[in-house]
């Protein structure tokens, strides 16, 4: 099973810079794309039905701002959006599918760069989330939860991590409640687990030469149940060619996405389905509300 994740800072955007290529040639199984930046019903059909995947997207109530998907090969047995938040499900930031007894999920969670409300805003979004967190990693299922964590946990995690202390995405609250997802939850950052190694960045700022320099941030992330994350094989993030100011994060796992037995067939590996969208016939046990 094959997962990518990315922050698209704008679908249509990343599209025209040639994501749809890259994403058929990865046959990637579940893709989770954060920060869409559109509604739905704005988007045109090779958007909101990609070939080969049954699409489901949780946009924002604002336009243009923020908003998840979630890409499957497989038919999801049930697909939920947002998290029972009243502040922070109209901003369009989780959308989870079911897959027998693994559950992926795309998550955006918010950035507090923009100014003090914004930070306090991503606190309370933290508090809020813990809990889930929790009852999500005591519940019996696998997850696997991608996207954009707006957190860099450790040093090694950001190039300049002494002069970004006092920023958002490298506080010391914001790296504390990450640990506490890892040591006291007992969730997994897969990539980790996999690849040691500094200078693995998956942002970097447009500002000054970034990129060229790879002075980036690890914000990205695929958090994984324990018996789930063991099965992780192969970590990779991709920066040959740029689709965003993110860039995507593949990992395969040794496991195979079991089907929605209403299809009635078994699941062929990294096979090609047709494409079914959120706001097209839903799966059974699809809903529209709240884990």
């Amino acid at each position: 099973m094959r997962i990518v994740t990315l922050n698209m800072n704008g679908i249509r955007s990343a599209y025209a810079k040639g994501f749809p290529a890259w994403l058929a040639r990865q046959r990637a199984d579940c893709v989770c794309l954060q920060e869409i930046k559109a509604r739905e019903e704005d988007l045109s059909a090779q958007i909101r039905a990609p070939r080969g995947f049954h699409a489901h997207f949780n946009c924002a109530e604002k336009k243009g701002y923020s908003g998840v998907a979630l890409l499957a090969r497989v038919r999801p047995s049930g697909v939920s959006f947002g998290f029972g938040s009243r502040e922070f499900d109209a901003e369009g930031r989780l959308v989870r599918a079911d897959f027998g007894p693994l559950s992926v999920i795309s998550v955006y969670l918010p950035s507090g760069s923009s100014s003090e409300e914004r930070q306090q805003a991503k606190f309370r979004f933290l508090e809020e989330f813990l809990p889930l967190l929790k009852k999500l990693g005591s519940d019996g299922r696998q997850y696997i939860v991608c996207g954009d964590w707006n957190i860099a946990h450790r040093e090694i995690d950001l190039k300049n991590w002494r002069s970004n202390r006092k920023n958002s995405g490298f506080l010391p609250e914001e790296r504390a409640w990450l640990t506490r997802v890892f040591e006291e939850i007992g969730w997994v950052d897969v990539f980790r687990r996999i690849d040691p190694r500094p200078e693995q960045y998956t942002w970097w700022s447009n500002r000054g030469q970034a990129w060229a320099k790879n002075v980036g941030w690890r914000i990205d992330y695929q958090i994984a149940t324990p018996a789930i994350a063991a099965k992780a094989r192969k970590a990779s993030i991709y920066t040959k060619r740029r689709f965003s100011d993110h860039a995507p994060l593949v990992i395969d796992y040794d496991y195979e996405l079991a089907c929605d037995p209403a299809i009635g067939l078994r699941p062929r590996r990294r096979s090609s389905h047709q494409a079914s969208t959120g706001s097209a016939a839903k799966p059974p046990g699809s809903t529209k509300t709240a884990m």
